[in-house]
């Protein structure tokens, strides 16, 4: 997969990683991370509303048919973009759990 076929693509301006100097690729690390950051900011977000309104009509905090598909759509998305599915689940079940946590303390 090239960089440029990724969302952030554009910040390469159509070089190869092995056209950047060491300091441009640090800096591309720096974005991607701050909008993995953005992006779990975000999710927690809508986490938090889905929490909201499983208290209001009285659902468990817990539903484990809803984990299973998240952690399904996590594991093709690894699939569709090469990187190793294992680790991407991995991922995925923190969120989840850091999640629950949260949803099981505001209530």
């Amino acid at each position: 997969m090239t960089r440029e076929s990724t969302a952030t693509g554009e910040e390469t301006r159509g070089r190869t990683p092995e056209e950047m100097s060491l300091d441009e690729l640090r800096e591309e690390i720096e974005t991607i991370d701050r909008e993995i950051v953005e992006l779990i900011a975000q999710r927690t977000y809508v986490a938090d509303a889905i929490a909201q309104v499983k208290e209001e009509q009285g659902l468990p905090t817990t539903d484990e048919s809803q984990e299973q598909q998240v952690m399904d759509r996590a594991g093709d998305n690894a699939d569709q973009f090469d990187v190793d599915a294992n680790l991407v689940k991995a991922i995925f079940r923190l969120l989840i759990e850091l999640n629950k946590v949260e949803q099981r303390n505001s209530r």
